[in-house]
Formats: structure tokens, sequence, C-alpha cells
């Protein structure tokens, strides 16, 4: 039940930077699987930074050099020997994700896998491993070193232990685990979409200012933040990709609105971009 002594990660974009850093503030070591050996560099200078960041938050119990030495980044996927858990955290794309997740198990056959996945099926992604008992998903927040939620998502053939002793791992981390089965959108997107969709036809109608929606809900209803500019925050590219995705696979409540299609073809992607519902 013990959090695995390594952790392998293979994606170092911001959320796979962000699982660095959570697993590593839990006392494991880390190695991060990159493209090339100029992305592992990017992915190395963003984990170094996160890092540093919460150590002037003071959020830190070991100075940040003793952390970064249990950090390895490389393009070599070899290197995930000895890792007892590799996430894929690569983007939401079905065919990538299943490509990457196949390599991973060819490198580490022993060792447990999970996706980062927000909303796409873990039965469908894992259907070409060799060892599907032995995969689930781990759908971290963003951003990860911060939020307090990892949802672990239950494949049909992912073995009850294998969910049990994440339940602990999430807890090593000091965060809160909820466990879904595999569904479209999950618990967690599947809500905060439905919810995002809707602010964003209310924008669109005229009902109000982006500002005034997310005030109703961050005061009216105890939301850390409000709708829009959650959306602004997660990628306005993200919340489309998983709307279509929904909409798909659920039905046409989750059709994207036009204000949404619109602004991701004008590039405005939210804070990534400087610009979406908001101005950053």
């Amino acid at each position: 039940m013990i959090l695995p002594t390594n952790i392998g990660v293979f994606g170092g974009g911001r959320m796979g930077a962000g699982i660095a850093h959570a697993f590593l503030l839990a006392g494991a070591s880390v190695t991060v699987i990159e493209a090339d050996a100029t992305a592992a560099a990017a992915a190395a200078e963003r984990v170094g930074a996160s890092l540093n960041k919460a150590a002037t938050r003071g959020a830190l119990t070991e100075p940040v050099e003793r952390i970064v030495d249990r950090l390895t980044v490389s393009a070599d996927p070899a290197d995930l020997g000895g890792c007892g858990l590799v996430v894929e955290a690569v983007p939401e794309i079905p065919d990538l994700k299943a490509r990457v997740l196949s390599r991973i198990e060819e490198f580490v056959p022993d060792a447990v896998l999970a996706t980062n996945t927000s909303s796409l099926s873990v039965d469908q992604l894992g259907a070409g491993l060799i060892r599907p008992e032995r995969f689930l998903g781990l759908h971290f927040f963003n951003p990860v070193p911060a939020s307090e939620l990892v949802e672990i998502v239950v494949g049909a053939k992912t073995n009850s232990e294998l969910t049990t002793a994440a339940q602990h791992w999430v807890a090593a981390l000091g965060k809160t685990a909820i466990t879904v089965t595999d569904s479209p959108g999950f618990a967690s997107s599947r809500l905060g979409v439905a919810i995002a969709l809707e602010a964003m036809r209310m924008l669109e109608d005229g009902v109000a200012s982006a500002e005034d929606i997310d005030t109703a809900m961050t005061l009216g209803y105890k939301h850390p933040t409000g709708p829009l500019r959650t959306t602004d925050i997660v990628g306005l590219d993200v919340r489309l990709a998983i709307a279509e995705h929904l909409a798909r696979e659920v039905g046409a409540r989750f059709e994207p609105p036009a204000i949404l299609r619109e602004k991701v073809a004008a590039g405005h992607l939210g804070r990534k971009t400087g610009q979406g519902f908001y101005t950053w």
C-alpha cells in the first residue's frame, strides 16, 4: 500500500511537471520522460520552477536542491526501469495516449500504469495493454501542486487491490481521492463542463457579464473560482475537446456553444495565450 519509491511520468508539460512535483514532495524519486533532449530540458526547468515557487511560499520541508537530486529527466524510456508506477501525462489525444501506454508497458512490464486523462475512456486507452488489470486512471487537477483532489478512474479490468493501493498513494501525496467507474467525463469533468457550457451560453445570450456570472458561483455557491475563469485556467481548447467528446458519448446537452468554438478558432485559449473570457 505504500507509495512506490520510484515513480515515472511520461510527458513533462504543465500537468506532467506538476505530477512530478507532487511525487517528489512525497519523498519519491521521479523520472520524467520527454520526446527529445530539448523537451526534456524544458521539462526539467518546469519542475524546478514549480519547486522554487513552492519554496517561496514556505511549502517545502527540505531544500529544493535535495528534492531535485531525486529527479531524472530523460528522452529515453529505458530510464523508467525500476519504476513501480508510471503516470502517462501526454496531450488528450486518444491514439497518442494509447501508443504511449503500450510503449511504457514494453519498458516496464511489471509497473502499474496510470493515465492522467480528464475525460477519455480508461478501458479504451488500455485496450491494447497486455496487463490491463494493472492500469487505471489518476486524474490530477491543474495546478497539481495546489489542487487537493485526484480522481481515481477504475476500468472494467482494473484489479480491486490496485484501486485500494491508489487510494493510499493519493493520501500519501496529501491529496483527497474520489473513486469513479470508467464513464464519459467521469464525475469531475462531466459536472465541471456542464456548468461551464451553461455559463458560456448565458454570456452568449447577454444574461450577464463574465465577471458577474462567475461571481454568482463564487459568492452564491462558494465555488473557489467561477466557471468562465476556470475555463481560462484549464484552456478553452481543452474544454472544447472535452465538450466535443461528451457530446458524442452522452448527448447534445454537451454540444459546445458557438462562443467557445469562435474563441478557440481565434487563438484565444485563456491564460496560456493571455486572452480567453478574460484578459490575463
